[in-house]
């Protein structure tokens, strides 16, 4: 199984919440704060992947070995579908989960119910599988489409090799950031309208959410975004180098294969 971190590597998973909108499809960012590893800039919610990441029960609709295959590795696959829900939660307290019946629907008390849960999670007074095991339910990796990888250059003292996950926001669940890991309340943005920002200086963006903001423009429907990224497997990112930003598209050849 790749470990968690190699050299000065760590894993990562990223999510791309996305919602339809009278004028087209929107995305969920959030601002990062003047600290960290990306201070001030704007990003899609995501971060490292823990230890307690490797639950493959939170996951009856996928197994590991057909996680691996979908990330292209020998094994462990599954803990970034694991992890990119738990970062989904705590960042933007937004539940990507199945019950029994099928995607979970909250109603007022309940989305109360899962508020307090997330302020466990953040505060370390519960963990990701009891957060689970109290509601019920398990993480809804049918719903969490695999989107792109992406590994800063070796030129970067702090490096991360990165899972793009591609998901639609549920229609009865508000997103909030935390405002403990951002610098904002988080925004709902066209990716065009992100774009833009980042052009004229208002956003700081890397490479790898500007390239991901310019595929998702292509898509004017949360249904179509799935079903192409889905269908191609996921999104192959541009291979020339990412310049000064730090941030450059997996490739097998690159860096001896670390990330296979």
């Amino acid at each position: 199984m790749q470990p968690l971190q190699r050299e000065n590597i760590r894993l990562a998973a990223t999510v791309m919440l996305i919602r339809d909108h009278p004028l087209g499809l929107q995305v969920y960012m959030v601002k990062r704060p003047g600290r960290g590893d990306f201070p001030d800039l704007h990003v899609f919610p995501g971060g490292k992947v823990d230890e307690d990441d490797w639950q493959p029960d939170l996951c009856p609709m996928l197994t590991d070995q057909e996680a691996s295959a979908r990330l292209g590795v020998a094994a462990g696959g599954l803990r970034y579908w694991v992890a990119v829900a738990r970062e989904c939660f705590e960042e933007c307290g937004v539940l990507l989960a199945n019950a029994a019946g099928g995607p979970v629907q909250l109603d007022a008390a309940q989305q109360a119910s899962i508020g307090q849960s997330r302020q466990n999670l953040l505060q370390g007074n519960m963990s990701w599988v009891t957060v689970l095991q109290q509601l019920q339910v398990s993480i809804a990796s049918d719903r969490l489409v695999y989107f792109s990888h992406w590994i800063t250059p070796p030129s970067v003292p702090r490096r991360f090799d990165t899972r793009f996950f591609l998901a639609a926001m549920p229609v009865d669940q508000n997103a909030s950031a935390d405002t403990d890991e951002t610098a904002d309340d988080g925004n709902w943005v066209h990716p065009g309208e992100a774009l833009e920002n980042a052009r004229k200086g208002v956003w700081q963006m890397i490479e790898p959410t500007k390239r991901s903001l310019e595929t998702l423009s292509q898509y004017s429907t949360v249904d179509l975004a799935l079903q192409q990224v889905g269908a191609e497997g996921h999104v192959r990112p541009w291979t020339e180098a990412a310049g000064e930003q730090g941030m450059q598209p997996f490739r097998p050849d690159w860096d001896g294969g670390l990330a296979t």
